[in-house]
């Protein structure tokens, strides 16, 4: 893969790095050169993925354990961050979160409020705390991982789509209320990717019907989203703000489409 950015000197926080998109996004931050931190609330794989991303750079990187749902942790990790990265935190990138398969019937309190919790307020809590550190240092870049379900409808996305539908419309409201301390808010809207979490939420009758809706008649790969979000956490997308980029093979954008 060739890097869209250099990172060398920044400091950068990926949340939910330790598998699928956020891991992707680690390893391709550690190759660019940043101080990196990796958050992750699961500590065996966080230690295998800190091991991983050491053996591909020489710069330090770091892993914490986070629970973006504890609010206080979130300011304790992003405080480490501090400290790790020379006083500045100059990218956070939020790829953790959890998922669910539900009709909207049948989702129950619970399961509403375990989506909610963590996909949305445990956003908000990481975006609080490291927006602050950075609008005090006067540049920052925050990228979001939302969802096609945040923008579509889709059966059984009712908690996920409302938490991630969520995510998109924080991430707009910071990119307005930040743009003056020089943080820039952006959302990644990724569709069908090929991770854990789709592979345990997506049955065949559902990859069936999302092939058939993706133009690109495929799945696509952590890769790809990793590659929008190094580009959205440049320092050369400065003038990108508030701004929902979909990585989803065509999907948002298709209609009717006849296929043999």
């Amino acid at each position: 893969m060739t890097l869209i950015a250099d990172f060398t000197g920044q400091t950068a926080l990926v949340t939910g790095g330790a598998s699928g998109i956020g891991r992707a996004v680690a390893r391709d931050f550690a190759r660019a050169g940043a101080r990196l931190i990796v958050a992750d609330r699961d500590a065996i794989r966080l230690c295998e993925t800190v091991a991983e991303l050491a053996a591909l750079t020489p710069t330090p990187v770091d892993g914490v354990e986070l629970d973006v749902t504890d609010s206080a942790r979130c300011d304790a990790v992003v405080a480490q961050c501090l400290a790790a990265g020379g006083g500045r935190l100059d990218v956070l990138v939020h790829s953790a979160g959890i998922g669910i398969e539900r009709p909207f019937l049948d989702t129950t309190d619970a399961e509403w409020s375990r989506i909610i919790d963590t996909d949305l307020t445990g956003t908000f809590a990481i975006n609080r705390a490291a927006g602050r550190v950075m609008a005090e240092a006067g540049y920052g870049r925050i990228v979001n991982l939302a969802s096609t379900a945040g923008v579509a409808g889709g059966t059984g996305r009712a908690a996920y789509g409302a938490a991630k539908g969520g995510v998109i419309m924080l991430s707009r409201v910071l990119a307005v209320e930040l743009a003056a301390a020089g943080v820039t808010v952006n959302a990644l809207a990724p569709g069908a990717i090929e991770t854990e979490l789709v592979a345990r939420m997506h049955s065949d009758t559902t990859r069936k019907v999302y092939r058939r809706a993706i133009p690109a008649d495929r799945y696509g790969t952590p890769e790809e989203v990793s590659a929008a979000a190094l580009f959205l956490a440049s320092r050369e997308a400065g003038y990108i703000n508030g701004h929902v980029l979909a990585v989803d093979g065509g999907f948002l954008a298709a209609g009717v489409m006849h296929k043999d």
